[in-house]
């Protein structure tokens, strides 16, 4: 899938998501929030879902929490331009509450689809609802700043994920600040190995397609060394 298509395909999403009215969370939202970022990327940062400023704006982490997200982007010199930022569900819960299961069972397909159309080699979990998905029954206390493969089930295909605590929670507890930092500075690792289990499923995959090709080549012993056609 070309980048044109990737956006074209996140944009069809978020129309639907604008209008949706999957579950109960569609009575209480001011506006929807699919996401944000770019379609060229290769890393996704997946919250848990929008809050009061996100429902206003319709744009995800853009409250506290999301000025702390920049903050940790630009600590290892990235920016949210150059990554995709979405939620477990795309509709604010009321008073920020947890998302219940079935919201989040609701909007599973809008994610699931995110993910197919941007394919990236790394997602980024913030909190344990979106680690939840990826990495079901994983204990965030005991995983955040580690990554390993995403589970078969969650859509990310054969991605890596990384887990983190969710920005908002240093907001409430101070100490979790400097473990978010911390974490953050190993993303750019995780996603060096992510690039190089893609490049080493390639090649795996690439090996019975030569030993095809190899097969249906002539002979060495019908190869005439004066015809050069096809080498130009």
């Amino acid at each position: 899938m070309t980048e044109v298509e990737r956006r074209a395909a996140l944009d069809a999403i978020g129309a639907e998501v604008a209008v949706c009215t999957r579950c109960r969370l569609h009575q209480t939202r001011t506006t929807a929030v699919p996401g944000q970022g770019t379609a060229a990327t290769e890393v996704m940062f997946v919250g848990e879902g929008p809050g009061f400023n996100e429902d206003r704006a319709g744009l995800p982490f853009v409250g506290q929490a999301g000025s702390l997200l920049n903050e940790l982007l630009e600590s290892i010199g990235w920016s949210r331009s150059e990554v995709f930022i979405t939620n477990v569900v795309k509709c604010r819960p009321p008073e920020n509450r947890d998302p219940e299961p079935d919201e989040i069972a609701a909007c599973a397909p809008f994610l699931t689809r995110q993910l197919e159309a941007l394919d990236p080699a790394l997602v980024v979990t913030l909190g344990r609802f979106s680690m939840a998905r990826f990495n079901p029954g994983a204990r965030i206390g005991q995983v955040h700043g580690t990554f390993r493969a995403a589970d078969a089930n969650s859509g990310a295909g054969g991605a890596l994920t990384y887990a983190m605590y969710h920005p908002a929670a240093a907001l409430h507890q101070t100490s979790l600040k400097d473990t978010l930092f911390k974490d953050m500075e190993g993303v750019p690792s995780a996603l060096m190995d992510a690039r190089r289990l893609r490049a080493a499923r390639a090649s795996e995959a690439a090996r019975p397609a030569i030993a095809q090709s190899s097969a249906a080549l002539t002979p060495e012993a019908d190869f005439d060394p004066t015809n050069h056609s096809g080498l130009f």
